[in-house]
């Protein structure tokens, strides 16, 4: 789950920063069908052993692409078009509360006190990194269209997050090749009446790295982790460790842009990982 959110913690970045050269479906189209041709070589194999076990549960197989795949980035890439990457990342943090209410309602699982309080515990500290140790800041947020689309990419994620251990039993490879397959299928008209509309790729060297990026790296390596994350440690905990994105992404920043850490980023980092711990204890 931490290599996972490694991978993911730039995704929402680097949507908000080609947003203005890359058009959102655009983006996602050319994410899944890069992602299915990385895959498909290592895959084919494995989809032709387990075709039979895919097809009798096909229903499910197609609930999760839609869901955790074409669902969720295309209403986040749309998102991250009208609003800001600070309230798309603090509007994924209801996705672990989203995953406790959805788990309860399908299938009955119920928390304890010690969990609740470890989900709050961690979405505060997302609210104190995101809004950079200011109240003021927290409390001015405007809520607009970017943040309801957001917001539907994020019940769209717990939904998959909770479904995800009902899916077959096959190899990862396969199943996430053959979801990756139907996000692509499902996006792709969308892209085609985007480019019919007028919308264009405005090629440069950060464009063509923004697409292999979200082809391969959280793509890839991070439903691969994640998919593997869900079956060890369970939907709940898997969660938790979303909250955790705001955080990996300033340090990221730090690595790579050269920004500097402030007291805000130590004390935010200090109650997400207090909250993950409190979480995955209160079992």
């Amino acid at each position: 789950m931490s290599i996972t959110i490694l991978t993911w913690a730039g995704n929402s970045i680097v949507g908000r920063a080609v947003r203005d050269s890359i058009p959102p479906m655009t983006l996602t189209a050319c994410r899944w069908v890069g992602a299915s041709l990385v895959v498909m070589p290592f895959a084919m194999h494995h989809i032709r052993r387990d075709w039979p076990v895919l097809k009798a549960h096909w229903r499910m197989v197609l609930l999760l692409g839609l869901l955790g795949v074409a669902a969720f980035n295309t209403f986040l890439y749309l998102g991250v078009h009208y609003t800001t990457a600070s309230n798309a990342l603090l509007i994924q943090a209801s996705t672990p509360p989203l995953i406790l209410i959805i788990g309860w309602m399908l299938n009955g699982e119920r928390t304890t006190t010690q969990r609740l309080f470890g989900t709050l515990l961690s979405m505060a500290g997302v609210g104190v990194v995101v809004a950079r140790g200011s109240l003021q800041t927290l409390l001015h947020m405007k809520l607009n269209l970017g943040d309801i689309l957001v917001l539907i990419a994020s019940i769209a994620w717990a939904s998959y997050t909770v479904l995800l251990p009902r899916r077959p039993d096959v190899h990862p490879l396969a199943f996430l090749t053959v979801t990756f397959l139907i996000a692509a299928a499902c996006v792709a008209p969308l892209a085609a009446w985007e480019i019919a509309e007028g919308a264009r790729i405005v090629w440069s060297p950060g464009a063509v790295g923004a697409i292999a990026y979200v082809a391969l790296v959280p793509s890839v390596i991070g439903y691969i982790c994640y998919t593997r994350g869900v079956a060890l440690v369970g939907s709940a905990v898997s969660g938790q460790f979303i909250n955790a994105m705001p955080l990996v992404g300033a340090f990221l920043a730090v690595l790579l842009l050269g920004e500097k850490l402030a007291l805000y980023h130590f004390i935010g980092m200090a109650m997400i990982l207090a909250g993950i711990v409190w979480f995955t204890r209160g079992r």
